[in-house]
Formats: C-alpha cells, sequence, structure tokens
C-alpha cells in the first residue's frame, strides 16, 4: 500500500475492500458519492501517527496478523497500563475509564478495552445500569478473533449490566461490525468539531473555541469527523 497520500483526494487502491478519502488540513468531511466503504483520513492525523494509522489500515484490509482470544488471558489493568497501550496504539485520545480489561498471550498485552462505570438509568427499573464501552482496540497490526466479546463477557460476570452502548466512528466504518456480536444501532449523531492534542479533545462549538485552543494548546489540530454511531448491546 502507497504511503503517500499528498496529491489525493479519494484514493481507490486495487485491491482493497475499501476507499480511503484524504482532506488536507482545511476542508471538512464530504461525500464521496460512493456507496463502498470508505474511511476517512486527515492530514494533521497521517502527519502525526503513520505507524499507528498504517497498523489499522492493514487490518481493515484483512492483511493483519490474526490470533484468536481462546489462547488468551483476560485481566483486569490498572490505569497506568491502559494509558500507555492507549497513547501507544489507538487513534483517539487515551481515556483511563473506570474499568480495565486486557487480554494476554504469552504475558504479552495485545487488546484492552475500557469501560465507564455503570450509569443508573431509573427509567428503566430501579436496578438497571448502562456500562459506556470507551475504548477498545488490539496492538498493532494484530486482530485478536473474538477478542472483545470475551472482555465483554468478563465485565459482565464482574459487575452484571443491563447493556452495554458506545459509540462508533463513521470515519472509519459505515456498518459496525459490532452488530455481529448483538450491538443493535440506535442513533447516527451528526459530524462535529475537535481539537486534538496528546491528552485531550476538546468540542470545539464556535471560531472562538477553536482561537482559544490554538493559544492555550498550539502543538493540537483541527479534527472535523463524519459523526458517530451509537450502537447498545442489550443484555
Amino acid at each position: 500500500m502507497r504511503r503517500d497520500f499528498a496529491s489525493y483526494s479519494l484514493i481507490q487502491a486495487e485491491g482493497l475492500p475499501f476507499h480511503i478519502h484524504y482532506y488536507p488540513d482545511s476542508d471538512s468531511p464530504t461525500q464521496t458519492g460512493s456507496s463502498d466503504k470508505t474511511i476517512h483520513l486527515r492530514e494533521a492525523q497521517i502527519r502525526r501517527m503513520p505507524e499507528k494509522l498504517f497498523a489499522r489500515l492493514k487490518v481493515q484490509a484483512g492483511q493483519g496478523r490474526r490470533i484468536y482470544a481462546r489462547d488468551t488471558v483476560v485481566a483486569r489493568i490498572d490505569k497506568g497500563m491502559v494509558l500507555e497501550f492507549l497513547q501507544e496504539q489507538h487513534l483517539q485520545v487515551a481515556l483511563p475509564g473506570k474499568y480495565r480489561y486486557g487480554l494476554f498471550l504469552a504475558g504479552e498485552l495485545v487488546s484492552v478495552a475500557v469501560f465507564a462505570g455503570g450509569r443508573r438509568m431509573p427509567e428503566k427499573g430501579t436496578d438497571y445500569r448502562s456500562f459506556e464501552l470507551l475504548r477498545f482496540c488490539h496492538k498493532g497490526d494484530l486482530l485478536v478473533v473474538g477478542g472483545l466479546s470475551k472482555l465483554i463477557k468478563r465485565l459482565v460476570a464482574d459487575f452484571n449490566p443491563q447493556d452495554i452502548m458506545t459509540y462508533v466512528d463513521l470515519d472509519w466504518t459505515q456498518d459496525s461490525s459490532l452488530q455481529g456480536i448483538g450491538f443493535n444501532i440506535e442513533k447516527t449523531l451528526a459530524p462535529q468539531q475537535f481539537w486534538i492534542t496528546d491528552q485531550n479533545q476538546i468540542p470545539i462549538h464556535s471560531p472562538q473555541d477553536i482561537q482559544t485552543c490554538m493559544e492555550k494548546a498550539p502543538d493540537g489540530y483541527l479534527h472535523y469527523n463524519s459523526g458517530s454511531t451509537k450502537l447498545v448491546l442489550y443484555l
């Protein structure tokens, strides 16, 4: 796969199961005019995290290294371990969450899932609790088949949630694979703007917000996403 995106806006590489829509920093996402799967990348992302991007693209293209969750061991992990893993492997800002789980293969951490604390929803019942999946990722170009299901199973055994909800980034997927493990699409959220730094993802609501972020965090960059989809797994 060629790594020079500089002269492209829409890349349709032969043999890949997706298109890549590339945006200069000054542009916001637009529709490609195609019903095929499209991955949206920004110039700033490519500059700041090329190795993480290409590892994920490799997995999306079906060329990642496959291992199986049945060969791994699941365990709770601490805040420091999960933040280090996410900073090295995840494309978004690392979040510690409240509950953190990892999959280990021969003692090596290969996947993590981070959950928020259970949110009570009395309108659905006095004991109803919803947990949000905040972050999930594998290491490098690994694909742990059945990995997320195994991590969720451990959370369910520990805390007995009534549902698990999450948001998937439409920059990367228009048809979420989470539906294959029982998640249901609840709604689609409109595109948003964020100021991205190594430690924070700050929502942008006005031009003044951009100016403030540029002054306080000049090393960050403005990111326009394509929106997101909310999914819920009812248990």
